[in-house]
């Protein structure tokens, strides 16, 4: 496997999203999260954040959005192995993102272990030119087919 470092690290997914009152509302029903924060205005309207905030956990589905896509970039491993997300460490939520902000997600594979098997990418979540919103490692192991 030792081909396999050369061939992923550094390779980047990127995709631009905006962030619609349906993209909550949708996640709101699927997890149960009516939180005041995500759902009602007004309530929002009076707090420092001037307005509602999409769903932290709402960020990490996009994240996984990305980490799929590197996957169909990495077409010289996936041949004999396949990925599973094993988590995502030391995610932040580090600025509010709103119904209405277009978000860049960047995906970078970062390192491999090959004695274990695994992966690991950094993940920036950006609004604006460049405001960081969000971050995260995510870890992927690599099983043989």
């Amino acid at each position: 496997m030792a081909e396999f470092q050369t061939d992923i690290i550094g390779l980047t997914a990127t995709f631009r999203k905006t962030v619609s009152e349906s993209d909550v509302y949708l996640f709101a029903g699927i997890t149960g999260d009516f939180s005041p924060n995500h759902v009602d205005e007004e309530f929002m309207r009076g707090t420092q954040y001037g307005g509602r905030i999409a769903h932290g956990a709402l960020l990490v589905g996009y994240m996984s959005r990305a980490s799929t896509m590197i996957v169909e970039k990495c077409v010289s491993v996936t041949s004999s192995t396949y990925p599973v997300s094993i988590g995502y460490d030391r995610t932040r939520f580090l600025k509010p993102v709103y119904i209405g902000d277009t978000i860049t997600v960047t995906y970078v594979m970062a390192a491999y272990d090959e004695a274990r098997s695994r992966s690991s990418a950094t993940i920036e979540i950006t609004k604006g030119s460049s405001e960081v919103v969000a971050s995260a490692i995510h870890l992927m192991k690599w099983l043989n087919r």
